[in-house]
């Protein structure tokens, strides 16, 4: 991270409050074109169950992410549905099965929405689930079924719910 990058995940997400008594959620159809939600959802159905890497990468393409060469998406992981041309994933990046890089949150009174970045060869394990504005650096590693919630410095392994630092790589 650089002096200029936020240090907070929070520092990087986008607030969109929602007017009236129901949740941000049933405000929905305002935040994002069902037609380009419905689009999404088939291009994100097939990123998720077709066998070819190749594949999958221009797939995500499709959807708007920035996808860099030789990165391995996993069956089965999820890229957000709702803004996937906000994920960024360096070159080299794995995304294990069942993973969830969301770039969205639905919560009572807004919404927001924040970049993800997934850096050159970092690792997300399987399950784990990624909150949106998180950066996670390069050569940075995230156990399975952790759930980030802050960002990651390149190298460093996370684990948990909330993932925290499990110490130096070998």
């Amino acid at each position: 991270m650089t002096d200029d990058t936020p240090s907070s995940r929070h520092d990087r997400v986008t607030s969109h409050p929602t007017p009236g008594a129901r949740n941000s959620l049933a405000h929905w159809t305002r935040a994002r074109h069902p037609a380009r939600v419905a689009f999404n959802y088939v291009l994100v159905w097939l990123v998720r169950t077709v066998p070819s890497l190749r594949l999958r990468r221009w797939l995500l393409r499709r959807l708007g992410a920035s996808v860099g060469p030789g990165v391995s998406w996993g069956l089965e992981a999820t890229p957000d549905v709702f803004w996937p041309d906000l994920l960024t994933l360096g070159e080299g990046a794995i995304v294990g099965y069942d993973a969830t890089l969301l770039c969205h949150e639905f919560l009572q009174d807004e919404y927001r929405t924040g970049e993800v970045v997934v850096g050159e060869r970092a690792m997300i394990g399987a399950g784990a689930i990624v909150l949106p504005g998180v950066v996670i650096g390069a050569e940075a590693s995230v156990a399975a079924n952790s759930l980030v919630t802050r960002d990651v410095p390149p190298g460093e392994t996370v684990a948990g719910v909330p993932a925290e630092p499990m110490g130096e790589r070998e």
